[in-house]
């Protein structure tokens, strides 16, 4: 089921800044898997690239920090009650 989102887009709602978040969160995670799957791949096929190896596990550390300051910042369960 995709993610929709139901009701006016309110940058000042903190569940649709939450959503937003997560959004980014799924698209740099999916930006990760596709770069270094493709990365890795290639360098199979070819001659290794030496530095490949650090550089997935430095994308991999900026992506687990993204998914902390997700986590860090989702609302309340009482976030749409003081909202409306």
């Amino acid at each position: 089921m995709p993610l929709r989102w139901y009701g006016p887009a309110d940058p000042n709602n903190a569940t649709y800044r939450h959503f937003n978040r997560v959004v980014n969160f799924c698209l740099h995670a999916g930006g990760f898997a596709a770069v270094n799957s493709g990365l890795w791949f290639v360098q199979e096929m070819r001659h290794p690239w030496n530095h490949l190896d650090l550089w997935s596990e430095a994308w991999l550390g900026v992506l687990i920090i993204h998914l902390l300051i997700v986590i860090r910042l989702r609302p309340g369960k009482d976030a749409d009650a003081d909202e409306s």
